[in-house]
């Protein structure tokens, strides 16, 4: 997962990011996979509005969105009850991290650990834009 994605929006952006969280999660659609937790890996980036100039600016947590809020938003949705699929967990985390106005656009990568022994990790990774802003 990207860093600094190659977001093309008008206005600048400040990309604040939640990586590696490492979280226990009812997810899968067979039948091994029901009624148990799988590890999962969820990787979180956004972008606020930003300032171009090299004016560092008001030391103020108004300018931008705490990673708290969006660490226990991730940790909220993963408590809620089972999902059968990667994407629709992925889904979940982007439309409640962008439910801030203040956020323009998310990168939202959820990995399931421990699935393949060849393999670190099998997931997706969506992007969504702020219908709102």
């Amino acid at each position: 997962m990207s860093l600094l994605p190659p977001w093309n929006e008008p206005q600048p952006l400040r990309c604040l990011f939640v990586r590696n969280m490492v979280l226990d999660a009812h997810i899968g659609v067979f039948e091994h996979e029901q009624g148990v937790t799988q590890r999962i890996r969820v990787n979180v980036v956004f972008g606020v509005p930003d300032s171009a100039t090299l004016d560092v600016g008001p030391d103020d947590l108004e300018r931008t969105v705490s990673y708290e809020r969006v660490v226990l938003l991730v940790r909220e949705i993963v408590a809620r009850g089972h999902v059968a699929l990667v994407e629709t967990l992925a889904e979940r985390i982007a439309a409640g991290v962008l439910e801030d106005r203040r956020i323009r656009i998310t990168r939202i990568c959820v990995e399931k650990l421990d699935i393949f022994d060849d393999a670190e990790s099998v997931g997706v990774e969506i992007e969504r834009r702020n219908p709102r802003t």
